[in-house]
């Protein structure tokens, strides 16, 4: 039979789960107001950065638009049963009826 884990007496009083400490919040506050200071100098240098390397202003708006759009969460799905042509799927989330 196992032992019954001890837990120390502070145990569970720390910052909840999901909450950034203050460092971590001031970071993020001050990179955002950089950026939005910043936002209309954006064109600019993707204008002057395409002048010689599309390629990497490309890369460079694809990579500024990640902090603007969000991204898809990939799905893994799995068939029961015999599938064939003709087969009507029905996608059903948790919860649904």
């Amino acid at each position: 039979m196992p032992e019954p884990t001890i837990k120390p007496p502070n145990a569970g009083k720390g910052r909840p789960k999901g909450v950034p400490n203050k460092a971590t919040a001031a970071v993020r506050v001050a990179i955002a107001a950089f950026a939005e200071a910043n936002v209309g100098k954006l064109q600019t240098w993707l204008d002057k950065t395409a002048e010689k390397h599309p390629d990497k202003a490309a890369d460079l708006f694809l990579r500024a638009l990640e902090y603007f759009t969000p991204k898809l969460a990939r799905t893994e799905t799995t068939l029961e049963g015999e599938v064939t042509v003709g087969t009507r799927l029905v996608i059903k989330r948790p919860g649904d009826a």
